[in-house]
């Protein structure tokens, strides 16, 4: 395991998420996202958060990981939330500097969104990347997909081929890491000038990152071939899934913090954020 790796890298472990089954996980994980956008309160906002720390610690994997998942989508979220702070408008103007305003509550949503977005990468990251091994997850997506196959979806093809992705965002990361180095031991230099120049200087990295996912690609589809893998059809698992008593505990448990989510928007005065 690559000690630098990030989002989409599994982790060994034997906590009691790591051996829920995968498709309790993936409905789990549907309803943590829907829970995400429904929270509009603060208590709301702290009870996710109580409960994903929760989930983070009980995994058994070093908080650090977590913090350096979150990195790729830094940008993203600063952008958001200064898009947020300069075009959302409110009730309390908080600076009038010529054609800038800043609203309190363009502020309030832009902290909640960039919550939202650290959220959902730190949850599906605990329910899914990091404690489901990519082929538990292929398996889980593709049973419950399966209803699809009695309109001829090709389900495990589009399963495999989303399992796939996903495992090749750690080596790809791990890829564009290896190809900067090397650019910055012949005089690259990543970091200085303005943007765009910035931007350019990521050129020559993107054309051998091409190359070598192509590579990649093409000998992971030889090294299929070599085993005989022909799809989906006549296929058998080596660990049938099979849920447990502890995993509709842990589905209900979620369920439950939806309800509660939705209670507290509705009924608990004085802290609605109105977004």
């Amino acid at each position: 395991m690559n000690s630098g790796a990030s989002f989409g890298q599994y982790f060994e472990g034997n906590s009691f998420i790591h051996r829920l089954d995968p498709r309790i996980k993936l409905t789990a994980s549907i309803i943590y996202i829907v829970v995400i956008f429904l929270a509009k309160s603060l208590f709301s906002f702290a009870l996710i958060l109580a409960v994903t720390l929760g989930l983070m610690l009980s995994t058994g994997i070093p908080f650090g990981r977590f913090i350096r998942g979150l990195r790729p989508i830094l940008f993203i979220m600063a952008f958001t939330a200064i898009i947020n702070i300069f075009w959302y408008t409110g009730d309390t103007l908080l600076v009038d500097f010529y054609f800038i305003e800043i609203y309190l509550e363009g502020i309030i949503n832009a902290v909640l969104i960039a919550l939202r977005i650290i959220f959902l990468i730190a949850g599906t990251s605990v329910l899914l990347t990091y404690t489901t091994t990519p082929l538990a997850l292929t398996d889980g997506l593709e049973s419950l997909l399966s209803p699809l196959k009695y309109i001829k979806v090709p389900v495990h093809d589009f399963a495999m081929m989303m399992t796939i992705a996903l495992r090749f965002i750690p080596t790809l990361t791990e890829e564009t890491t290896k190809i900067m180095n090397a650019q910055k031991a012949r005089g690259a230099d990543f970091t200085s000038g303005s943007f765009i120049k910035r931007a350019k200087s990521l050129i020559p990295i993107l054309i051998p990152l091409l190359v070598s996912a192509f590579r990649r690609a093409e000998e992971l589809a030889d090294a299929m071939e070599c085993r005989c893998y022909t799809g989906g059809a006549g296929r058998t698992r080596m660990n049938v899934l099979r849920t447990k008593l502890a995993d509709y505990i842990f589905l209900f448990s979620i369920i439950t913090l939806g309800a509660a989510v939705v209670i507290l928007n509705m009924y608990v005065p004085g802290i609605a954020l109105g977004i």
